[in-house]
């Protein structure tokens, strides 16, 4: 199915300013990420509890500090849960430690029981309920984040040797930057909105390197072929031609996958909220990298070193 029967749309042409705003978007992430000191790491890579409670009626933040001081928790952080009557509770494992001074095995215990006790004598057992509560020490949330980070910078590994196996070296290059810039792109997004970064996030993180390396791939291979068909054109022409004729496929591929991960951003619930805007952020992201920051590395690489008739 064609979307477009037959475009000539000159991407190559705005290719710079593309990669210009990237660059200014990427810079005032990292720029807020150092401000905020990093990420907002969750529980499962900076340890501690996290506790999600439903109440008939939506309480205010002020009143769970309250709660929470009278058990000495009142510096936990506490987040509402858009359009429920949740509230989101994180302790860091410091708080544990100071509260509890107990080893590792008993604090989670203590912490849920002191917990649980202050909210049912307040509300009654009866109008709330402890959705999810989950519990990482600091050792295991400090393995968690190094394997992260391994995890990632291996599958740019691998990406880069299948590329450059399979068509050249500079398209696993080109690819990688491509990712690279997508990743940082969802980190910002979630730096700019505060948002909790956890190994659900991560999940999206590696989904959205599949998708966008899947697609980028698409369109090399197309290259190529155009380029064994028309050896004698410029090689800028034979990108934004090659481009132009993956469009549709592009677009339909791209709308599809977005469809799904907007329905499960707004009908997923909590739990895969995050997840689904990681998703949503990367979908986005990877149909845009494809188009002007994989394919235009290829042309200004192919400037810089010709390649070989």
């Amino acid at each position: 199915m064609n979307f477009f029967s037959k475009t000539n749309f000159d991407f190559i042409k705005h290719r710079y300013k593309a990669i210009t705003l990237s660059v200014a978007f990427i810079s005032l992430g990292i720029i807020s990420m150092i401000m905020k000191g990093g990420l907002n790491l969750g529980v499962d890579f900076r340890g501690g509890v996290l506790m999600e409670i439903a109440f008939e009626q939506k309480p205010e933040v002020s009143e769970i500090r309250s709660i929470l001081k009278t058990i000495n928790l009142e510096e936990s952080t506490i987040q509402q849960v858009i359009n429920h009557n949740n509230i989101i509770i994180r302790i860091d494992k410091d708080k544990l430690t100071d509260n509890t001074g107990n080893n590792e095995g008993t604090e989670y215990e203590i912490v849920n029981k002191k917990i649980s006790e202050a909210f049912e004598n307040k509300y009654g057992k009866d109008k709330i309920q402890f959705e999810r509560i989950e519990y990482v020490g600091p050792l295991v949330g400090k393995d968690l984040k190094s394997k992260a980070i391994l995890v990632t910078i291996f599958s740019w590994l691998g990406i880069i040797i299948y590329l450059s196996f399979r068509f050249e070296f500079k398209y696993g290059i080109a690819a990688v930057i491509a990712l690279v810039h997508d990743v940082l792109i969802t980190f910002s997004c979630f730096s700019f909105l505060n948002k909790e970064f956890n190994l659900t996030v991560l999940a999206a993180i590696l989904t959205i390197i599949g998708f966008s390396v899947n697609d980028t791939i698409v369109i090399f291979d197309r290259i190529r072929e155009d380029k064994r068909l028309s050896p004698k054109d410029s090689y800028s022409t034979l990108v934004n031609r090659s481009i132009n004729e993956c469009l549709s496929r592009t677009i339909l591929t791209s709308l599809t996958t977005l469809f799904c991960v907007v329905v499960l951003f707004f009908f997923g619930g909590t739990v895969i909220h995050d997840f689904a805007f990681a998703l949503v952020i990367g979908v986005i992201s990877g149909t845009y990298s494809t188009v002007y920051i994989a394919a235009p590395i290829l042309i200004d690489w192919d400037k810089i070193i010709p390649t070989k008739k």
